[in-house]
């Protein structure tokens, strides 16, 4: 997702097969740091595949989808489209960038489609903690805290911020994402939808 040769390439063996009706955006990385310690490398990385890949996939996707007046594009930002935290400047940076795309597309292909054909919608789900491998890293750190306890560790670093504290697991992501594509959901479309624990309520 970093090679935009390689992406112009994947979309078009796609357009091949007609094109996406669905195109899902969850490709994603993180690396903690501050600012002072972020690297140029770090912050070229986060963009290119958190960012960059999104908007070349939906740029060559979207215009099909609104010929045939049916498509979905979910983005996966992140609790980070909506709100900082310390350490994560090219990761919060990619996703509010990515929130921002998200609702431009949304409004350029507001009025594609129909209400029986289902419209072409572009919106993000922004999950706050989820049981995925970009948070292992930072619950091993917790739990070192806590003399190795994973689950410990995660508790404490659910506490600081999701008033849950409860992390969500992929499917329930998926099944939101799932909802997204209905044809009822035509006029759902620029929506940023949190699955934070109330995270973003505070």
């Amino acid at each position: 997702m970093r090679d935009v040769a390689k992406i112009e390439a994947m979309m078009a063996e796609v357009a091949e097969w007609g094109g996406a009706d669905i195109l899902v955006n969850n490709a994603g990385i993180q690396k903690t740091a501050s600012l002072a310690d972020a690297d140029a490398a770090t912050w070229d990385a986060i963009l290119a595949v958190n960012l960059s890949a999104a908007f070349h996939t939906m740029r060559l996707g979207l215009p099909a989808m609104a010929e045939r007046g049916f498509g979905r594009v979910i983005n996966i930002a992140s609790v980070h489209g909506l709100v900082g935290s310390i350490n994560k400047a090219p990761y919060v940076a990619s996703k509010f960038g990515l929130v921002g795309m998200s609702k431009v597309a949304a409004l350029e292909y507001a009025s594609a489609g129909t209400r029986e054909t289902g419209g072409v919608t572009v919106n993000c789900i922004a999950p706050g903690w989820t049981e995925t491998a970009i948070i292992e890293a930072q619950v091993q750190a917790r739990a070192e805290q806590f003399g190795g306890d994973t689950e410990k560790g995660i508790a404490d670093l659910l506490a600081e911020k999701q008033p849950s504290r409860r992390t969500s697991a992929p499917e329930e992501i998926g099944e939101l994402a799932l909802w997204l594509c209905h044809r009822h959901a035509h006029n759902v479309t620029g929506a940023t939808i949190p699955v934070d624990g109330g995270w973003t309520a505070q």
